[in-house]
């Protein structure tokens, strides 16, 4: 169903990628948008119990083009290290491809809530509590089934040439 990488010898382990996405905080989550047109949104994110969760407004194109189509992808650059002497970049990245989905059940929503105020503010269950109760009613949280995950970095990374 999904595509082998083609450069296999940049692809990273399982591990690797899940640890790359417990690592970054920021990626594009890619949608059908309209007249059939991708629509990529930068999003922040938290990588909790195998899933990816965001959060948003409650209404806008991004809500829109989920209704119409669940199936979406979301890609994280966690190294992008240009070296213009050699006209490349030291990369690692992760794509995912999955399923998205509106979360309408109160226990979810709060549950993916406290685990993106979590990562994003460790430590602060109080304030988090607070931050949560006083923008309930405004947000909307976004859940990721992830189906197809692979990692990827460039081949002097993978190599051992250079550290990442």
């Amino acid at each position: 169903m999904f595509r082998e990488m083609r450069r296999k010898n940049q692809l990273l382990p399982q591990e690797e990628t899940e640890a790359m996405l417990q690592q970054g905080t920021s990626g594009v989550l890619s949608l059908l948008g309209d007249d059939g047109y991708p629509y990529g949104v930068p999003l922040s994110y938290v990588y909790h119990n195998g899933k990816l969760y965001f959060h948003c407004a409650q209404a806008g194109y991004k809500l829109d083009a989920i209704r119409r189509e669940e199936k979406c992808s979301f890609c994280v650059i966690v190294q992008d290290q240009v070296v213009p002497e050699k006209y490349t970049t030291y990369f690692r990245s992760v794509i995912a491809f999955g399923k998205v989905r509106i979360l309408e059940n109160i226990e979810e929503k709060q549950a993916a809530l406290e685990a993106l105020g979590e990562r994003f503010n460790p430590g602060e269950k109080e304030s988090l509590r607070q931050e949560i109760s006083g923008a309930w009613d405004r947000v909307c949280v976004l859940e990721m089934t992830v189906e197809h995950l692979t990692g990827k970095e460039a081949k002097e990374l993978r190599q051992g040439r250079v550290a990442p």
